[in-house]
């Protein structure tokens, strides 16, 4: 996607220094854009889990670069093999929701087993994270273009009016490699020159929507309204929601869906108010062994100092302030689940399905079982 006048994806390698590998620091965002270099499976770790890269996609391509970090730092240790797999556990012990995570790092590991020579071995986890990270903005534009029908349909019963869709939290560009999950419909319908307007929740407690999808909505130029979290329902009782379309961090091959914590309360005022709700994945997001998502699904908690305080951009700088007494305890839930009753369809990369595990295997054949 676009920033100013330059394109870029999330993460990718160093121009001149393929040791290092380079990403946009989503927690100085929308404020500053800062391009962070990363040069030790440590520091990965430190992205990942404190959130200066975040998103399905986009921690699956971070944790296939990290494993590429890890190959170049094994082969300075003195037993190869055990120092990736420390740092195999290093990389999936960060974030325990986002399935991508721990899918990247196995398809590394066991693309590095293939390879016999060291450098080979290095070359071959290289090769991979750049897969990976191709894939992820493959898929996401495919995502696009089959999510542009649904748009389009709707139009056309509108008479060409404006399209309303709203979205929660980011499942933008910045939460993939590029073009985003549930936004890559909304680019395409907007490049194609539909009208369009995204409602934006705002996603407390840490704003990702307010912050980051509102900012390359903002970067691309697409219609875009910022509201408060809990004004959804209100939007689609008085028939000013089209359609709805999310992301998700682990899709169960049922059908269930667990994305950023009140997604189901958004499910739940669309399925009262029939307006169709969409969630928007690459296969990568599939969890292909779990079936009950919300048995089985780990929901991260976060420190409950995220909920606590709030941060913001005053006198040319970054502030943070509480907002809750002292004394108050907190929880910080990251994520909930979605039953797939409530789910209209899943937009993937080969198609719309229902969020069925007969029409998702179906889809996926080489997972059925």
């Amino acid at each position: 996607m676009n920033v100013g006048d330059r394109n870029y994806r999330t993460i990718w390698l160093k121009g001149g220094d393929e040791a290092v590998v380079q990403l946009i620091d989503q927690r100085q965002l929308p404020h500053r854009f800062v391009i962070e270099d990363i040069s030790t499976v440590e520091q990965m770790c430190a992205a990942i889990r404190d959130m200066h890269v975040r998103g399905a996609g986009l921690i699956g391509a971070a944790a296939g670069y990290g494993m590429y970090l890890a190959a170049l730092e094994a082969a300075r240790a003195a037993v190869f093999d055990e120092h990736l797999t420390s740092a195999a556990a290093q990389l999936k012990a960060t974030r325990p929701t986002a399935v991508n995570l721990a899918w990247a790092v196995q398809r590394q590991l066991d693309a590095i087993a293939t390879a016999n020579t060291t450098s080979e071995k290095i070359e071959v986890a290289r090769s991979t994270a750049e897969t990976i990270a191709s894939e992820d903005a493959e898929h996401c534009r495919s995502i696009g273009q089959h999510g542009l029908e649904l748009i389009q349909q709707i139009a056309r019963r509108k008479g060409g009016k404006r399209v309303n869709v709203l979205t929660h939290c980011n499942a933008g560009w910045l939460a993939f490699v590029d073009h985003g999950s549930a936004t890559a419909p909304i680019y395409a319908a907007h490049d194609s020159g539909l009208p369009i307007h995204v409602w934006v929740d705002e996603t407390r407690p840490r704003n990702q929507g307010s912050k980051l999808t509102a900012w390359e909505l903002n970067e691309h130029g697409v219609p875009h309204t910022v509201i408060a979290d809990n004004t959804g329902g209100h939007l689609m009782q008085r028939g000013e929601v089209d359609l709805v379309i999310v992301g998700t961090d682990r899709t169960t091959y049922t059908g269930d869906v667990a994305n950023k914590i009140g997604t189901y309360l958004k499910a739940l005022a669309a399925k009262d108010n029939n307006v169709p709700f969409y969630v928007a994945l690459p296969s990568s997001s599939f969890d292909w062994q779990m079936r009950d998502g919300l048995a089985e699904i780990p929901i991260e908690e976060r420190g409950a100092e995220e909920v606590k305080h709030a941060d913001g951009w005053a006198d040319g700088r970054q502030v943070e302030v509480r907002v809750t007494p002292e004394a108050s305890p907190a929880a910080n839930y990251g994520f909930d689940v979605t039953p797939r009753r409530l789910v209209t369809g899943l937009i993937t990369e080969r198609g719309i399905c229902k969020a069925d595990e007969a029409e998702i295997l179906a889809m996926f054949p080489e997972h059925a079982r």
